[in-house]
């Protein structure tokens, strides 16, 4: 298992994740078609931040399950929070392309379907 430092782009959302990534998921709901981001979902116990949780904005749609967290200052979008919609454990979906040590291009990219749901 390895341990990553994430970021948004000016870094006033920083954060810790630890776990395996070996995926990344390209989702085309409405909200990621737009972001653009590569997606990869942990346990939220995985991610630590390392920044005040009020330097976060939410947002929230469609069902309101997942929060969307976002940076005030640059805009970049580096994870969401919700809950696994089998177990219900807290879990956090984690844009990889917010990992500046990850070897984007070694991931295989799987497409999602979300513009369905």
């Amino acid at each position: 298992m390895a341990t990553y430092e994430g970021s948004c782009h000016c870094g006033a959302i920083a954060f810790t994740l630890e776990g395996t990534i070996d995926t990344a998921i390209d989702c085309n709901c409405s909200l990621c078609r737009r972001r653009g981001g590569l997606l990869a979902f942990f346990p939220r116990a995985a991610l630590v931040l390392r920044t005040p949780e009020a330097d976060l904005a939410t947002y929230t749609f469609h069902t309101h399950a997942i929060r969307h967290h976002f940076c005030r200052t640059c805009g970049v979008a580096p994870f969401s929070e919700g809950a696994d919609p089998g177990t219900g454990a807290p879990m956090v979906a984690v844009n990889l392309r917010c990992l500046p040590g990850l070897d984007l291009a070694g991931l295989a990219v799987v497409s999602y379907d979300g513009a369905s749901r």
